[in-house]
């Protein structure tokens, strides 16, 4: 039997590099193997550039600026033909930081307009240990994918919801409380919740300070200072690092700690249990009737029942947030341990990265679609108010209370009386004008409470969304 990949390499093992792979594909350019090749190439060769350029080395040249072009030149066209050549590098040195180094000094004997010579070559990873390269390669492909595709992503998803519940904000809805029938709401508010829950976490996505260190061996300049001592290496190291827009990390091991990374994707995870929250409760409100999958819907719902239209976008967002949530906690929790100065679980840790990423950025995807495909539908939400008429209890009990607080006779024992008159059973409207009008109340109280229905009684919920535009 042949295999697979022999015969069709194409065919992914995993889901988001076959099924899923266009949803996931912007990821691609950041996250994927080709991708930390390319920004470690991209942190040699400016580092390359910084110490020739700012004079670190005594005696050492500027490079020209056709060279410095040139050198840009090799990372920004870094493609499948370089991917190739570099891999069968790293298949002599059997070490990828070193493969890199390598490549390099072969593009520096071969750049236009002259080659740079071989002495001069030897700047390339200088003073370096693979983790100087490896710790900013990693922080400007995470930064990457969290500012370029993760978050305006998840954005477009906090603000299609913003906008549906500010849609929905007068539409009453029966709130369900430990799966029974509570206080009426709006579905707006509802949705408005989660829009705010969901714009928080991206806040402080927002917010991330990515660190990077660029130091030696164990974080101490000692082979900087055995080479050039009367440098002053932290100034450089600092700047270097920020001229790359990270943040600089004065205090490491060989590893930069990964502690921002830890931070971050504690943030993502809590941000995806939101969001599966709202897949759930969404699903829930289609079962219930109060959405229907009306838009968009060309698809086929069930192999075998014609009706059916299965809210399979939540669902399947549901599952991927699942996976992307397990892997994004992994990843915080072993990243921030590294045995004394240095061992290599982060190496292969920090390569689930991109896999986590996808499967939330999937999931976010199929709550769009999900969303996009919904129409609410206000009576049978209607409906569901109007067979609860019992959960008007709290507001005349609250007000036989506040009655009583005031002195006024008769009011006693308010939860009481609501209590005998309603639990375990359904009541009417009628039933409950009836109780209403023999309680005693004051004219305007009662008039009041008698007007009421459970489709008015929402409270502020309409006007709390308004709390999403600030």
């Amino acid at each position: 039997m042949p295999s697979l990949g022999d015969v069709e390499p194409q065919i992914a093992l995993g889901a988001l590099d076959g099924r899923y792979r266009t949803a996931i594909a912007p990821l691609v350019d950041h996250l994927s193997e080709a991708a930390l090749n390319r920004e470690r190439i991209r942190v040699e060769v400016e580092w390359f550039i910084h110490l020739t350029s700012h004079a670190v080395v005594p005696g050492v040249r500027s490079l020209t600026e056709t060279e410095r072009v040139a050198l840009r030149r090799v990372v920004d066209g870094f493609g499948p033909a370089d991917i190739a050549e570099l891999a069968e590098i790293e298949r002599v040195t059997v070490h990828d930081v070193k493969a890199v180094e390598y490549y390099l000094k072969k593009r520096l004997a071969t750049i236009a307009p002259e080659p740079v010579d071989a002495g001069l070559a030897e700047l390339i990873h200088f003073a370096c240990t693979s983790e100087d390269i490896n710790n900013l390669a990693y922080a400007l492909m995470v930064k990457g994918a969290v500012e370029q595709v993760w978050l305006p992503r998840a954005q477009a998803l906090a603000d299609q919801l913003g906008a549906m519940a500010r849609d929905l904000a007068d539409v009453p809805l029966l709130a369900h409380t430990h799966g029974q029938p509570a206080t009426p709401t709006t579905m707006g508010k509802e949705l408005a919740v989660l829009t705010f829950r969901l714009q928080r976490q991206l806040t402080r996505v927002r917010g991330t300070a990515y660190l990077g260190k660029f130091n030696g061996a164990t974080g101490t300049y000692g082979a900087h200072l055995a080479a050039v001592p009367e440098h002053d290496w932290e100034a450089t190291s600092r700047a270097f690092v920020e001229s790359l827009g990270l943040q600089w990390n004065p205090l490491t091991t060989q590893i930069e700690s990964h502690d921002w990374q830890a931070e971050v994707y504690a943030d993502m995870a809590r941000f995806n249990r939101i969001l599966h929250g709202l897949a759930v409760d969404v699903w829930t409100y289609i079962s219930k009737g109060y959405f229907a999958q009306v838009r968009g819907q060309g698809t086929v719902g069930s192999s075998t029942m014609p009706h059916k239209v299965n809210p399979i976008r939540f669902e399947n967002a549901e599952a991927n947030l699942e996976v992307s949530t397990a892997l994004l906690d992994v990843l915080g929790s072993t990243l921030v341990e590294s045995r004394m100065q240095r061992d290599l679980t982060d190496s292969s840790m920090q390569r689930n990265i991109g896999t986590a990423f996808g499967h939330s950025l999937l999931a976010i995807d199929n709550v769009c679609r999900g969303l996009s495909g919904l129409d609410a539908v206000p009576v049978a939400m209607a409906a569901d108010l109007d067979s609860n008429w019992e959960v008007l209890a709290e507001p005349i009990q609250s007000a036989m209370r506040a009655l009583a607080a005031r002195g006024v006779e008769g009011m006693d024992s308010p939860y009481e009386r609501l209590k005998e008159l309603t639990r375990g059973r359904r009541i009417g409207a009628d039933d409950l004008r009836d109780f209403i009008g023999g309680l005693g109340l004051p004219e305007d109280v009662s008039a009041r409470l008698q007007a009421m229905t459970p489709q008015s009684y929402v409270g502020l919920a309409p006007s709390l969304v308004r709390h999403l535009d600030g």
